[in-house]
């Protein structure tokens, strides 16, 4: 790609921070940041991609066309994008995109699915649009509009959850996400060398100047000290309120994540609360 900008993204399950450091980031100065660039073209091409009904060449040939053009067309030294969207489709991006960084932004779980069901249930697996796309993939129906609530992936033929998948809850759908979009994300980044990529917790960026400075030094961003007032509070809220999960909830999600949240760190930790 013939482009002097330098491209990032930060891959996330999403509800994690991604909007939050699209605005840290952003603050750098001569960086294009996105939050969910193309939505609604990415979003569909992820879950097609993922549940094996676009192959590789197709996925490239789309992100050619948006994030490849968009980079090569970019006037400032960077370029990222902070999207969940993309987690499914680090491959196509890595060879799209050559140099391209990437950074993987966890949050507990916990908070993750309580925050989903919570705030975003009326675009988050809800049973309708979930239903919708079920057919979709049993190629009962044609695919369904580009909307968010429709294109959340589902358990494949051999996952072990995929004759569960049907009968699960809200919740329960939107756990199994967070602990395969991770398992995805984990894999997909096994594959490039070490310098192209970056782990960091949410909670622990939160709490250490020192590791946002690390995450813009990986980009190659200018770094001053204010730039840490970023995270004093929580982006991308339409409801400031946090809960715990509920006996049932938190047993509902181990029940599907308990491993993901053991290989992410978060085993021995207990769930916080957040101050809005």
């Amino acid at each position: 790609m013939g482009t002097k900008t330098k491209a990032f993204f930060i891959v996330s399950s999403g509800r994690s921070g991604t909007a939050m450091l699209h605005k840290a980031l952003s603050a750098a100065g001569d960086v294009e940041m996105h939050h969910e660039y193309m939505v609604n073209t990415v979003q569909p091409l992820a879950v097609q991609r993922y549940q094996g009904l676009a192959d590789r060449a197709a996925a490239l040939e789309i992100l050619r066309g948006a994030h490849g053009a968009a980079i090569a067309r970019s006037d400032a030294a960077g370029w990222g994008d902070s999207s969940n969207k993309l987690s499914w489709l680090i491959p196509e991006l890595a060879e799209l995109v050559p140099e391209a960084k990437f950074v993987h932004l966890v949050r507990d779980g916990r908070k993750v699915a309580g925050s989903y069901f919570r705030k975003l249930a009326a675009e988050c697996y809800d049973d309708r649009s979930t239903a919708a796309l079920a057919c979709y993939l049993r190629g009962e129906t044609g695919p369904p509009p580009p909307e968010k609530k429709y294109w959340w992936p589902q358990p494949r033929p051999g996952d072990p959850w995929h004759g569960a998948f049907a009968a699960f809850d809200q919740f329960t759908r939107i756990a199994w996400h967070w602990a395969e979009v991770n398992r995805v994300i984990l894999d997909s980044l096994a594959t490039l060398p070490e310098s192209r990529q970056m782990f960091v917790r949410l909670e622990d960026l939160v709490a250490s100047p020192l590791l946002v400075r690390g995450l813009f030094e990986f980009h190659e961003l200018a770094w001053r000290d204010e730039y840490f007032a970023v995270f004093a509070r929580p982006h991308n809220v339409n409801r400031p309120e946090d809960r715990p999960l509920s006996d049932d909830e938190r047993r509902a999600f181990l029940r599907i994540a308990a491993p993901m949240m053991e290989r992410l760190g978060y085993g021995e930790r207990d769930e916080y609360v957040v101050n809005y």
